[in-house]
């Protein structure tokens, strides 16, 4: 919850700074939209900087009774980028009212870029086309915790939230919009790259980049020497973004961007069958592609997709992407990509070139994901996923899940799949692939941290504890006996479950209790820290639930088994029969109904009699009110 609330307040805050830019300059949206997310940039580039120094100075070696200063050598092994002090955000905070503020930003990008051979020419450098008011204010804006606490792609999602309000021009070109976290989280945790080539040719502000260093990096390795990133973006504010998310990220890349990177007529890179792992999120559904430039272009071991005979134009690009995405992978290749959920069973020449791609044997997973994953769209999609390297057991075989109705909602407007879900959907590719032992982990990593959940629950508690009055504190404090069983090494999942519930409705009494024996100022906080505490058991209580949903589906040990309305290993016999569509749904069925112990017809018949009593309750109700009428005239 906490990153939400964050990602919200710097959502608002760029909202604040963005009007100050509008109602202080002249520029147009698409003029001032890079000033902004520069500085945005460059107050996350600090928190890192701030982070890995901290790391470097724990085991400094000293010289001289001196701890060693840290040097740019040591930030680049760190995979992160260096800062010189005038290019460090509290430099620019705190420089004095006397001092033009413009000139200094500009010197700070210009060391920045001293630091990246990648970001050479990308950052602006036209800051004194401001008044020194506005770019003090704009730095005072985000010179806060929030940067410091959030992590990922936060540069991509904050540009597509400020496009959204401030340039739906730019947003409404190609239909560019943001990879939500959870879904390129989901495209890396299937792919489970580790080494080689890596493109993604239609990388946005490279999130897919981003979330595969922290994959490799996580694995204990260092992902500028496990990995070479490409891109291709035709969008120009898109690759400037990819190419600073990366570099504050430490990562290094090829991107390229204009009309040579518009994936339909160029292979930039010339990485056709070079590829061990391709990763996208390209815009779905686009139309007046020219056909015989991009049959000119390659990359389409199928053939083209339907192409207006008149026109001669492809009037769906979608399997285009899908056909490139396969063209560029080795012999050993992964892909993983979004797509709209109509691609999955579209017909005519899409249906033909689907045929074509499931008797590869190269197609491995589909997922169908709901609505509501998009930061700022409703629409579903799926995600695809090619391994031109399958076990032999998965070579004519496809795992389907159908995620629609599994995901946590984040407000009313949008959902995604907390980490555990995704472990969760993981760990059932990893029973298709037969790696049951990552299984088996994953459960007692499960265990591992509801014991340890639990075994906080008392300190947690204490903030709590201090704020209610002696008696209440007293009474508190003796419900957590439970906690001494909760953390053994073998303990009851229902009856943990009923300790945290009995827990939180006892929390919640001492609330009430202590709130009229307490003073009125104190309430508040007692409340708040209340609440807190109870948010904390409730965090335990999803773990759980989490925990529950995978091993009542697989068991301890992880046995696979087809589920209804979840997962089907098909085999290609089974997806011809339906006519090569795939679409998860087709597959995985229903999910059974829960018996509810209610006998449908006795409930019929007694619904049938409450209705017909009901009905002449309101007959005689009828007859009252018109004989009053008829007085009363």
């Amino acid at each position: 919850m906490t990153d939400k609330i964050n990602i919200r307040k710097l959502e608002a805050d760029l909202w604040e700074s963005a009007d100050l830019l509008r109602a202080g300059s002249k520029l147009t949206s698409s003029q001032y939209c890079m000033p902004v997310l520069a500085l945005l940039f460059l107050r996350y580039a600090y928190s890192r900087y701030k982070m890995v120094e901290a790391e470097l100075l724990k085991n400094r070696p000293m010289r001289g009774g001196r701890v060693m200063p840290v040097e740019a050598s040591d930030f680049a092994a760190k995979s992160a980028l260096y800062l010189p002090r005038e290019a460090q955000f509290s430099y620019l905070v705190c420089l004095p009212d006397d001092q033009p503020i413009g000139e200094a930003v500009n010197h700070a990008m210009t060391l920045v870029e001293e630091q990246s051979e990648q970001l050479t020419g990308i950052l602006p450098k036209t800051y004194t086309m401001f008044s020194d008011e506005l770019l003090r204010e704009l730095l005072r804006i985000f010179n806060n915790k929030t940067q410091d606490e959030i992590g990922g792609d936060v540069i991509g999602r904050i540009y597509e939230y400020f496009l959204s309000k401030f340039a739906k021009a730019v947003a409404s070109d190609d239909g560019v919009f943001f990879t939500p976290k959870s879904l390129v989280k989901m495209l890396v945790n299937v792919l489970e790259p580790k080494q080689g080539v890596m493109l993604d040719p239609a990388c946005g502000s490279g999130g897919m980049f981003v979330q595969t260093g922290d994959f490799v990096s996580e694995a204990g390795m260092n992902a500028n020497t496990q990995m070479t990133f490409y891109g291709q973006e035709k969008v120009e504010y898109n690759a400037q973004l990819c190419l600073m998310n990366m570099a504050v990220h430490g990562l290094n890349g090829k991107i390229v961007s204009g009309d040579e990177a518009n994936s339909f007529y160029h292979d930039a890179h010339n990485l056709a069958g070079k590829c061990d792992y391709v990763m996208a999120n390209p815009p779905f559904n686009v139309d007046k592609v020219k056909a015989e430039s991009a049959a000119a272009a390659g990359r389409l071991p199928f053939g083209l997709p339907g192409v207006n005979a008149k026109s001669k134009e492809i009037g769906n690009a979608n399997y285009l992407w899908i056909s490139y995405f396969y063209a560029y992978l080795n012999d050993h290749g992964r892909a993983g990509f979004v797509m709209a959920s109509s691609a999955t069973d579209s017909a005519n020449k899409d249906r033909d070139i689907r045929e074509k791609l499931v008797l590869t044997g190269d197609v491995d997973v589909m997922v169908s994901v709901g609505n509501n994953f998009f930061y700022t769209l409703s629409l579903p999609c799926s995600l695809w996923f090619f391994d031109k390297a399958k076990r032999l057991e998965n070579k004519d075989r496809v795992l389907f899940i159908d995620a629609r109705n599994y995901f946590t909602v984040v407000d009313r407007t949008l959902n995604e799949w907390t980490e555990w879900q995704l472990k969760n959907l993981q760990a059932i590719v990893h029973l298709y692939r037969g790696e049951q032992e990552k299984y088996v982990r994953l459960t007692a990593d499960y265990q591992k941290e509801i014991r340890s959940m639990a075994a906080e629950v008392r300190s947690r508690g204490e903030e709590f504890s201090n704020a209610v009055d002696e008696d209440t504190r007293g009474h508190f404090l003796g419900l957590m006996g439970w906690i001494t069983d909760a953390v053994k090494d073998k303990f009851d999942v229902e009856d943990l479950k009923t300790r945290l519930n009995n827990q939180i409705d006892q929390t919640k009494q001492c609330m009430k209790c202590s709130a009229s024996a307490i003073k009125k100022r104190e309430v508040k906080a007692m409340r708040m820290a209340g609440e807190a505490f109870i948010a904390y058991l409730n965090e335990i209580l999803t773990v759980i639930s989490e925990y529950e949903w995978l091993t009542s589906k697989f068991g301890l040990d992880g046995t696979y088994e087809d589920v209804p309305g979840l997962c089907k290993i098909a085999t290609i016999d089974e997806i011809a029969e339906k006519n090569y569509s795939l679409t998860p749904g087709a597959y995985v069925g229903v999910a059974e109904a829960e018996d509810d112990g209610v006998d449908f017809h006795e409930r019929m018949n007694e619904i049938h009699a409450e209705l017909k009593k009901l009905n002449s309750e309101a007959n005689e109700l009828m007859g009252e009110i018109m004989k009053s009428w008829e007085e009363w005239r």
